[in-house]
């Protein structure tokens, strides 16, 4: 009895094991895609990853991050309305994984942006508070996240930009973003750790 015991545990163990492995290197495949600018193949590959891993919510807040990113990219602009319905979806799911997870949040404020971004007039005066709200949420249950920092005060600049207010306030918590991202240690390799370039442009653009 003994035996099959041993028998039956060592081969869990070299089920998690082998499952383990296929998830690093999905992953691993995945952002090396990204990284070479294929985004459609990268989210494709995100969502494999998450059709399998379904207790896993990183696989779908990659894809939500991919596409919101593609949203952005000015020569996308006829894609762009399904670009972040797509992240919206996997974000979703991503959510129904891990609620109250301040990188969720942050990644929901995003696509918020995005969707001012395609409509300013229509989207602005509708998602601005929610946004802020979102950054705000995020930002107490991790204080010490960068782009929750980062991402409020880079929202709050285009905010007085628009209205002609003083940035200074929202450049010095740019510039305390990446003091954060200095010391910010992320659960695991795949964990968000995005964010350090875009502050640090703010940073020298800010003010200006």
């Amino acid at each position: 009895m003994t035996k099959v015991i041993t028998t039956l545990v060592v081969f869990l163990v070299s089920v998690l094991s082998l499952n383990a492995q296929q998830y690093e290197q999905g992953m691993g495949k995945a952002f090396a895609t990204w990284k070479t600018g294929n985004a459609t193949e990268a989210s494709a590959l995100f969502e494999r990853i998450a059709s399998v891993e379904k207790t896993n919510w990183l696989p779908n807040y990659y894809v939500a991050l991919v596409n919101t990113t593609e949203a952005f990219n000015p020569a996308n602009a006829k894609n762009a309305t399904a670009l972040i319905n797509k992240a919206q979806t996997a974000l979703d799911a991503a959510e129904l994984i891990s609620p109250n997870n301040p990188e969720i949040l942050i990644m929901q404020a995003m696509i918020n942006t995005a969707w001012i971004v395609q409509d300013p007039m229509t989207n602005g005066m509708k998602l601005s508070a929610p946004t802020i709200e979102l950054y705000e949420r995020a930002l107490k249950l991790a204080p010490e996240n960068p782009r929750a920092v980062f991402g409020k005060a880079e929202f709050e600049i285009g905010g007085a930009q628009y209205w002609g207010t003083d940035t200074k306030p929202m450049c010095e918590q740019v510039a305390k973003s990446i003091e954060l991202f200095a010391k910010f240690k992320p659960e695991t390799e795949f964990h968000p750790t995005w964010g350090l370039d875009r502050a640090q442009e703010t940073l020298k653009n800010c003010g200006k």
